[in-house]
């Protein structure tokens, strides 16, 4: 099964009218690719282009030309690419084959879940980071916490939760507070995540890239008890 982390890229390019036996090559592959338990593969047929003749082709309504490329894309482990490529060299007699490195950043709805009844076993020694950033602080044109906890997810870290000041004062010692109904904007905000150092550490320099006024603080804690009910129970 196709997990996380460094895996090869398999590309190939044919025209749709290309055949292996009575079959469309792109179709032939497919099945070698089930057969051989790879992990998934993706035909796309392209809209535009041309190849090696200079021709150029493009798609029209009710004249669909058979000389439109096809890419048939597979990503998996280098073991399970390299065991498939002698088939696919015999079957694509002419187009292009392609193995590139690639790295999976996500992959899966049941085996995140997995890994993330796994990652809720956190205890002991633990790191605490903390964040504090302005609540109208902008990333990429997005609310920076926001992009934060965005890029925390991606990075498979175990939780982290976002807290509204509603008073405070920062180095130019101006004190503000929340009013009734006021959506503020210059107050701020607290961002708290517990993990394992070694998770923390790879989170560092993201932030020190995406914090440019702020502060970014790490302690050591003994994380006792740590449990999660289900989806709706994500608060730390």
């Amino acid at each position: 099964m196709l997990k996380k982390g460094l895996a090869k890229k398999l590309s190939i390019y044919v025209d749709e009218s290309d055949r292996y036996g009575e079959k469309p090559v792109y179709e032939v592959l497919v099945d070698i690719f089930y057969k051989k338990k790879i992990a998934g593969v993706s035909v796309f047929r392209g809209v535009a282009g041309y190849g090696r003749d200079g021709v150029y082709h493009t798609t029209k309504m009710l004249a669909l030309s058979g000389k439109m490329p096809v890419k048939i894309e597979v990503v998996d482990s280098e073991e399970m690419i390299d065991r498939v490529l002698p088939d696919v060299y015999q079957v694509v007699e002419k187009g292009l084959i392609e193995v590139s490195d690639t790295n999976v950043i996500k992959c899966g709805v049941e085996e995140e879940k997995k890994e993330e009844g796994e990652r809720m076993k956190l205890q002991g020694k633990a790191k605490m980071l903390r964040v504090i950033v302005r609540e109208d602080h902008k990333w990429e044109g997005e609310t920076l916490y926001e992009a934060i906890v965005k890029r925390f997810i991606m990075m498979d870290i175990a939780g982290a939760t976002v807290y509204k000041a509603v008073a405070g004062y920062g180095p130019r010692r101006r004190f503000r507070k929340m009013k009734f109904l006021s959506r503020g904007g210059e107050l701020p905000v607290l961002i708290t995540v517990i993990d394992t150092e070694e998770k923390i550490k790879e989170i560092l320099p993201v932030l020190d890239d995406m914090v440019q006024e702020g502060i970014v603080v790490l302690s050591d804690v003994d994380v006792i008890k740590y449990t999660t009910i289900g989806a709706e129970s994500e608060l730390m």
